[in-house]
């Protein structure tokens, strides 16, 4: 489960998701209106130009006398039988009857041009409006005021034309760039999340670095940290044992130490920073140094060697050592026995062996793996021991003796002579 710091940044990732698509949603969504908008303009600018060549024409063969419409100029004419229609309606200071093409292309309210053509006299410019017909469908009006011969607006030629096509053509579109501003946000939303991702991932990485450091020596430390504890009890309540008790308190100290210092190591090489200092060690006097500290619980710990010389960081070497040979003395036992453990060096390689259990192959791939100790420890002392060898450019072997005990050989690379 993931807590703390981490989680925290991992929240952000998610806000910075939601607000990275939320401004490109709404960028996406305003080109997306000002397109449509910009799409229903020029369908209404085409049926305008259709309509509006109407008018005009009519207008022109009216002559007004008298109060009284004459329309003879319209006789014979095309346009009185054509599509888009068109009605010759009084308004203002008219008081003439109503004329009405006879093309019969949409049914619309006789009421609704009539005030169409009162709001052309009243403005004294042609409107243009989308009006219902009687059947429910969608129509285009155009209306455009005329003049009686003294000056006086009096009416207005009302020109309209069917638009459900047009309507439908604009609803399809509309629909189309809905579709297609859903793929777009979705599209930008992943994007978001990937990139958010690509960002806080170093900072995460190291927040879980810094929590697993901090969790594996707590759980770590908890056993020698009792041991301490009970041993300064025994010190505080028979000062006479301080001969006994100092010797296993250095121990226990030097094993704490060696926790952390295993923890600080595995940080540094998540990290990429730790550095190897290089120099010619005489292996065989450095294994046995490092036997001869190593705190054995009980354990019987053989040590052999042949004098052999190898390039390598010392420290480090060390802590790989030291690290097996703790695992052979808590793993390595079968249950009611005391562990033993045998160490020997030459040719430049370090072979701890155990009389344990042993390990299938499976089962040593996964003791190379972080966190997968079965053993109540944090599991990164074998993942650290194959790191430190593969940095000196060595390998790390593990093998099933005869007699069923695991053996873990490191190979490293020889040194001077």
């Amino acid at each position: 489960m993931i807590t703390g710091a981490a989680a925290r940044l991992r929240d952000l990732r998610w806000l910075l998701t939601g607000l990275f698509t939320a401004l490109n949603a709404t960028g996406v969504l305003l080109v997306a209106w000002l397109m449509l908008d910009l799409d229903a303009q020029k369908g209404e600018q085409a049926l305008d130009a259709d309509l509006g060549r109407v008018p005009p024409l009519v207008a022109r063969q009216l002559e007004l006398t008298d109060g009284r419409l004459d329309t003879s100029g319209l006789f014979g004419d095309s346009i009185t039988v054509e599509c888009p229609q068109f009605a010759v309606l009084p308004a203002g200071d008219g008081r003439f009857e109503p004329y009405l093409s006879g093309a019969s292309c949409v049914e619309v309210d006789f009421a609704v041009l009539s005030e169409l053509a009162a709001d052309a006299v009243r403005a004294r410019v042609p409107q243009s409006a989308y009006v219902r017909a009687v059947d429910g469908k969608l129509v285009r009006a155009y209306a455009q005021p005329f003049t009686s011969a003294d000056g006086p607006y009096v009416g207005a030629v009302v020109a309209q034309a069917d638009a459900q096509q047009e309507k439908d053509r604009r609803d399809r579109r509309v629909l189309l760039v809905a579709l297609g501003c859903v793929v777009l946000v979705a599209a930008l939303g992943g994007t978001g999340h990937f990139l958010s991702g690509l960002a806080i991932k170093p900072a995460a990485h190291a927040l879980d670095q810094h929590e697993e450091m901090l969790n594996g020596i707590a759980h770590d430390l908890r056993r020698p940290v009792t041991g301490l504890r009970a041993l300064a009890d025994t010190a505080m309540r028979n000062p006479d044992s301080m001969g006994t008790v100092l010797p296993r308190i250095m121990r226990l100290s030097k094993w704490m130490g060696g926790i952390v210092g295993t923890q600080l190591m595995h940080a540094k090489f998540e990290a990429g920073v730790q550095q190897l200092n290089i120099q010619s060690v005489q292996l065989d006097q450095f294994v046995s140094a490092v036997v001869e500290d190593v705190p054995a619980e009980g354990a019987r710990i053989t040590f052999t060697a042949v004098p052999t010389r190898v390039d390598a960081d010392p420290v480090m070497i060390g802590r790989a050592v030291e690290n097996l040979i703790g695992n052979a003395i808590q793993h390595g036992h079968l249950p009611g026995t005391a562990p033993v453990v045998h160490v020997s060096v030459g040719d430049g390689r370090v072979v701890v062996a155990d009389e344990g259990p042993g390990l299938d192959q499976a089962a040593a791939q996964r003791a190379l793996q972080r966190f997968t100790s079965s053993g109540g420890s944090t599991g990164l002392g074998l993942y650290l021991v194959q790191r430190i060898v593969h940095a000196h450019g060595g390998t790390l072997g593990i093998y099933r003796s005869e007699t069923g005990g695991a053996i873990f050989e490191i190979a490293l690379p020889s040194g001077r002579q």
